[in-house]
């Protein structure tokens, strides 16, 4: 999908493990890339670094954006920002209160081999590249630091595991809230126009309007 400034979506789908509270599952992942043909960030890295560099290509990485900290969205994280540009690396975004997340697979600074990430991310932070804007919102519940990236002029929203097509992201494990999930939704997301498109983290897109019809009152 392209935008009016130049800036398009590019996606991809990596395949790996999600682990926590002793259980581990497959999964498969969304990656995407935003960006013209000169510069681009990347919106989470799963499991496989060569994966998202095929559709990088050329470009230049301005930044990993992290939606959320767990495992089967950070994993290749601080490889991907090693060898982003060339070796000559690229930030590393994340809302802090996804630090214990975070942990739980790259351990703390004090750890052997523990790196965190660089740049905390905050309510309304906003990253310009390829000549477009995207705009963080904080949508806790799915984990305490859970992150949406609004495009406005591209006319999406990527929503990591916060919103999927058919509601919002799972709520049963450690460090998550229904209730604050379902609020995150229809404070930030909702407010969003219907024909939003929604880029979500597993899974296909949808968007607000449809959503929003089948959130209800739940």
């Amino acid at each position: 999908m392209a935008g009016s400034t130049g800036a398009r979506v590019d996606h991809t789908v990596t395949s790996g493990t999600f682990s926590l509270d002793g259980q581990t599952f497959d999964v498969d992942n969304n990656v995407w890339v935003v960006g013209d043909d000169t510069e681009c960030v990347v919106i989470d890295a799963p499991h496989s670094v060569d994966d998202i560099l095929a559709v990088v290509g050329e470009r230049t990485i301005k930044a990993i954006l992290l939606t959320h900290a767990h495992d089967d969205h950070c994993r290749v994280a601080p490889a991907l920002r090693e060898r982003a540009n060339g070796g000559s690396g690229a930030p590393v975004l994340l809302h802090p209160d996804d630090r214990p997340l975070w942990e739980l697979t790259h351990g703390g600074p004090d750890a052997t081999d523990g790196r965190l990430w660089d740049v905390d991310l905050a309510d309304g932070f906003e990253i310009a590249v390829g000549g477009t804007t995207l705009r963080a919102l904080h949508t806790p519940g799915h984990a305490p630091g859970a992150v949406c990236f609004h495009a406005p002029d591209l006319g999406c929203v990527f929503t990591g595991d916060t919103l999927f097509q058919g509601g919002p992201g799972a709520t049963g494990r450690s460090f998550s809230d229904e209730d604050q999930i379902k609020a995150s939704i229809r404070a930030r997301l909702f407010a969003l126009p219907d024909e939003t498109v929604v880029h979500t983290g597993h899974g296909p897109d949808t968007t607000i309007g449809a959503e929003r019809a089948g959130l209800g009152d739940a």
